[in-house]
């Protein structure tokens, strides 16, 4: 592969010597019919009558034609493909002037005089010129050489540096290496001027031909040091693009190909033919020279069409944002159109206007490339910092459990905007690289000013406001958090902080949409003016609503309910799920979700405020003692009182009230314990566990429904035989087993019988 690289640079400068030094031999005087010596000065023009009338009337013809070119492309009745048309007829037209010149030129030469080409002459100017082309490359070579070293050096640190960021050390060693190599160029250029100034030709002096390749030389070779820094075949590291190194080396090698081929030749090779044979051969020498980059451009776009679209839409395939899929996958569709876009007008600019083409098409792709690339550059950065997900420290997550995830919503969102933003700076600046807009007459009108200080506003008015609600969201939650709070927050602390929290929201988007509106030139005045009397007439429809917010806020004023309290409302009782302004939300014990509006509401039962009761009431019979059972009663409670689960909870002493009611079946006491609120049920519930116990080891019985059947009295008071037959098989075998069962059952059945209603006796009578 070197070698057939050596003997294609070796054979394209070996053409070059050959095109340059025979430059200066075929600098003679072309005859003509009523033409001006080509070696005449100005000022003899104008000295001779003749030749001073036939110069104004040429000028007066140039200026005439100008003025009709120029009203016809500025008259609005000419269409669009007639002006198209009339263009590709004027340029083919000049096409064809040249052509018919260079071949009068070139036939002048060899038609000429003897003498007319000047082997001596020839043989010295190659020799020179060749000497200076070949100190000037062997210099480049060998000073980059010795600079290679540092290249890879700055790609290894590239690569795998610590202490910044991958993309700032990046564009850091792609920086450093494109001075390096600026300066080597630089060293080469200095080396080839002394190498023409001393050591060639006349000593002290530096021949044109020598000075236009030098220049050519310094400009060319910068170029391609700047297109090293997207396509840095060798040095993984310095290369800004994200791609293969064969694909780098591909497209650095082809675009260096193209930009010696046109640089050399219009910045070398068609000055000299202008110079010193004749200004006809040299502009179809540059004509000749565009349309044979032109078309080696358009082959090689072709050719690689749908090998760049396949890496782009892997590329795309690998993005995460949508936008820059969909952005990657449009343009690795129509990639090859924007080239040949490109190389076609500079194709047109060079044919049309060969004076300025080259300056003008250089410094726009240079703004262009620049533009766009530091676009990606800022994007990528931006990526990098504040694109990925954020992650706080322990501590700070563990203080503010939201924060995090908030940032990490907002930010992407601001970074999308910041990315627009970009897109449309960079297409504003190749745009104007182009002349299809004015970018410094536009900011400079008023118009202009106005919409960037507008939007720089805007953006600052939300940034402010991101910030604020940010602040202000993460002290509330702060606040609510028991770990970081001041202990666990109040039930009307929480309640009222998350009410607060969400009229800071809605007051914010309020003021903010008011704000950017009021900034970008839209009157508000109309919008409070109708949204107040919109409002009046909400109020007047709705009146409901306001009821409801109404009574609402002095719900919460008086902290008659919190999140989490037990109450009944509306006749609703269970826990206080979500509190509005406007309505309650409760959990019964079924866990059914009911939605309760304040409206409705005409009193409020709260069973968890600063303490509660549980209220027993325990019958036991009539045979019984009360002493015993109210001391049955306190041996339950203290047995409570040493439960780990339950003693937290009892807040004072058994409260026995005594007897309250000598009930049909029971004496019934009543005790009363007071716990912290929201556990009276539980502690109810354990007591009355304790309770059945205790007074089951006391053997006092606990009555339960029973039923006494009674059959009546004669007038003796004898009460006459019950006929009871108990079915039982285990009566039944003792019945027949035992004459003494059988007695004492027919004894039982000659009085009344008390007969309990039990589930578990089974009898009929």
């Amino acid at each position: 592969m070197s070698y057939r690289r050596f003997l294609s640079r070796a054979s394209g400068w070996l053409l070059a010597i050959l095109m340059l030094a025979t430059l200066p031999a075929m600098a003679q005087p072309s005859g003509g019919g009523g033409q001006a010596p080509a070696n005449a000065t100005l000022a003899d023009l104008l000295e001779n009558p003749e030749t001073r009338q036939q110069l104004i009337d040429q000028l007066r013809g140039a200026a005439s034609e100008s003025g009709a070119e120029q009203a016809a492309t500025e008259s609005p009745s000419l269409s669009l493909p007639r002006q198209l048309a009339e263009t590709t007829s004027r340029i083919a037209g000049e096409l064809g002037s040249q052509l018919g010149q260079v071949l009068d030129a070139v036939t002048g030469l060899f038609a000429g005089p003897p003498g007319t080409f000047d082997l001596a002459a020839f043989t010295s100017a190659a020799i020179n010129l060749g000497l200076v082309i070949l100190a000037t490359v062997a210099l480049l070579i060998a000073v980059r050489r010795l600079a290679r070293p540092l290249f890879t050096r700055l790609s290894q640190w590239s690569l795998t540096g610590q202490g910044l960021q991958p993309l700032l050390r990046l564009v850091l060693c792609v920086v450093v290496a494109a001075l390096i190599d600026a300066l080597v160029v630089a060293l080469a250029y200095l080396g080839g001027n002394l190498v023409a100034t001393f050591a060639v030709g006349e000593s002290g002096e530096l021949s044109t031909r020598a000075s236009l390749f030098l220049n050519a030389f310094l400009v060319i070779e910068l170029l391609k040091a700047a297109v090293r820094m997207l396509f840095a075949s060798r040095y993984e590291g310095l290369r800004l693009l994200p791609i293969a190194a064969a694909d780098a080396s591909y497209w650095n090698r082809w675009i260096a190909r193209l930009i010696g081929l046109t640089g050399y030749g219009l910045m070398v090779v068609v000055p000299l033919v202008n110079a010193y044979v004749s200004p006809a051969l040299g502009e179809g020498a540059g004509t000749l020279i565009m349309i044979g980059a032109y078309v080696y451009a358009v082959a090689v776009v072709l050719r690689n069409r749908r090998r760049l679209r396949d890496g782009l839409n892997r590329k795309a395939g690998q993005t995460t944002m949508a936008a820059s899929r969909v952005s990657l996958q449009l343009f690795a569709r129509t990639w090859h159109l924007f080239a040949l876009a490109y190389f076609t007008v500079v194709l047109v600019l060079t044919l049309t206007r060969p004076e300025e083409a080259l300056p003008f098409v250089l410094f726009a792709t240079l703004q262009t490339l620049a533009a766009v690339l530091v676009g990606m550059l800022v994007s990528s950065f931006l990526t990098q910092t504040i694109g990925r997900r954020i992650r706080l420290s322990d501590d700070l997550r563990r203080k503010l459990p939201m924060l995090e995830a908030r940032l990490n919503r907002y930010v992407p969102n601001a970074l999308r905007v910041i990315r627009m933003v970009i897109l449309a700076v960079v297409v504003m600046v190749v745009l104007s690289a182009w002349g299809a807009f004015d970018l410094g007459a536009w900011y400079a009108s008023e118009a202009g000013r106005s919409l960037i200080g507008k939007g720089v506003s805007v953006f600052v008015i939300l940034v402010v406001a991101a910030a604020v609600w940010l602040a202000l969201a993460s002290l509330i939650e702060h606040k609510l958090n028991p770990e970081t709070g001041g202990g666990v927050p109040s039930a009307r602390a929480q309640t009222l902080l998350s009410l607060f929290r969400n009229a800071l929201a809605i007051a914010l988007i309020t003021m903010t949409a008011m704000i950017v509106l009021s900034e970008i030139g839209i009157n508000i005045g109309p919008l409070i003016a109708g949204a107040g009397v919109l409002g009046l007439a909400i109020g007047f429809g709705a009146q409901k609503l306001v009821q409801d917010i109404i009574t609402g806020v002095f719900i919460q004023v008086e902290n008659a309910m919190n999140t989490g309290d037990v109450i009944t409302v509306g006749g609703v009782t269970g826990v206080a799920e979500k509190l509005s302004i406007r309505s309650v939300g409760i959990r019964d014990l079924s866990g059914t979700y009911h939605i309760v509006p304040f409206s409705s509401v005409d009193t409020v039962s709260n069973y968890m405020r600063d303490f509660a009761y549980h209220v027993g009431e325990y019958g036991i019979a009539y045979r019984e003692s009360i002493d015993e059972a109210i001391q049955a009663l306190n041996e339950a409670f203290d047995a409570l009182k040493e439960d780990e689960e339950y003693k937290a909870c009892l807040l004072e002493p058994l409260e026995v009230a005594g007897v309250i009611a000598l009930a049909d079946s029971s004496v019934n006491i009543r005790v009363r314990i007071k716990t912290t609120p929201g556990d009276q049920w539980a502690v109810g519930r354990a007591y009355n566990r304790l309770v059945k116990l205790h007074l089951d080891a006391a053997g006092i019985e606990i009555p339960f429904p029973h039923t006494t059947l009674y059959f009546g009295e004669d007038k003796d008071g004898g009460a006459p035989p019950a006929n009871v037959r108990v079915i039982r098989q285990q009566a039944r075998e003792r019945a027949a087993s035992s004459d003494e069962a059988r007695h004492a059952l027919t004894a039982d059945t000659q009085a009344p019988q008390e007969v309990h209603n039990q589930e578990d006796y089974d009898g009929e009578s």
